[in-house]
């Protein structure tokens, strides 16, 4: 054998062993030694327990659980409309143990409605999959407020500008309100809180007449005949409340707005450790039982991958800056 021969396999073959000895561990399956994750996650939610994304964010968490072999402490730190926690997963900077489970408002509408935030929702953050899209309901209580459509609920505004007052936990929320007001040409008092439960409480104890709420609080006291859904806030009808109308078809043309909920990592994350926490959410959003879970209270699954997650944050940065607009609201 030509020794140049031979000296050209052994360097084949050692290189084969190096590669097959690199370490594997950020794609290991769970429980195996060295695999990423190796220590519990901490999800921080901005928003309170019991909201609906809080919901959302505990199913995902359990199935990453499973999938991963640790815990995943679900951390709440309701107010701002999501900026508390989104600040705190940005000063993480590096930790891939640290996730941000969070709606289109950290990442897309925030920077329209405050003059100044506590992070940059580009540089700060490593965007890691979408979670689901999901539309709003505007609800009343039957018993407190005597209309059944959004054309009498209109009649009823015109008649008392002023007199009615709507609760807002979210950015959408508060976009949803403003933006009714705007293409109706209403007059109504907007009450912020810091999610939607307690909006929601105020309004089935008489202190407010309306809220836009998000579908996963919405759905259950519909059904339940609690409260009564006037119409929808996307440009298609909820497959988990079909007999309710889109704001379109119930009289408001041009009236279309949906909101997303996603996962994302603080900036200076290892990309293998992105990837990963990637794959662990995709995998998770391919359980039928928590698709299932999602459509019934109104979200519609979506993963993605972390660059279509960047262009969404891009592409809905510039959408929402132009409802903010249409909605007449002034940045504080």
């Amino acid at each position: 054998m030509n020794p140049s021969n031979s000296t050209a396999i052994r360097r084949r073959h050692l290189l084969a062993l190096a590669a097959a000895a690199l370490p594997t561990a950020s794609f290991a399956q769970p429980g195996a030694t060295g695999a990423w994750p190796e220590k519990p996650l901490r999800m921080f939610v901005g928003y309170a327990a019991g909201s609906g994304i809080d919901t959302a964010a505990r199913q995902l968490a359990h199935r990453i659980e499973v999938l991963a072999g640790q815990p995943v402490v679900v951390d709440n730190r309701p107010g701002a409309l999501g900026n508390l926690a989104a600040q705190a997963v940005a000063a993480a900077r590096g930790d891939a143990n640290t996730i941000l489970f969070t709606p289109n408002s950290t990442h897309a509408a925030n920077i329209h409605l405050f003059k100044k935030l506590p992070f940059d929702p580009v540089q700060d953050f490593t965007p890691v999959s979408s979670v689901a899209t999901l539309g709003f309901v505007l609800v009343c209580d039957p018993k407190a407020v005597n209309v059944t459509s959004v054309q009498e609920l209109v009649t009823a505004l015109r008649r008392e500008p002023g007199r009615w007052a709507y609760g807002t936990g979210n950015a959408t929320g508060l976009v949803a309100g403003a933006m009714f007001k705007t293409l109706t040409g209403t007059d109504m008092l907007a009450v912020p809180y810091k999610s939607v439960p307690p909006a929601m409480t105020d309004l089935m104890g008489g202190r407010l007449q309306l809220v836009f709420a998000d579908a996963t609080l919405a759905i259950p006291l519909v059904r339940a005949g609690k409260l009564r859904a006037l119409a929808v806030s996307g440009s298609r009808r909820m497959a988990a409340l079909p007999q309710v109308p889109t704001m379109a078809e119930a009289g408001v043309p041009k009236y279309d707005l949906t909101a997303w909920f996603a996962v994302f990592q603080p900036a200076g994350v290892a990309p293998e450790h992105n990837a990963r926490m990637a794959s662990l959410v995709q995998r998770a959003l391919q359980d039928p039982q928590l698709a299932e879970s999602l459509r019934s209270i109104g979200a519609e699954p979506e993963s993605s991958t972390p660059a279509e997650l960047a262009q969404r944050v891009a592409t809905d940065t510039e959408r929402w800056g132009a409802l903010v607009k249409l909605a007449g609201i002034e940045a504080e």
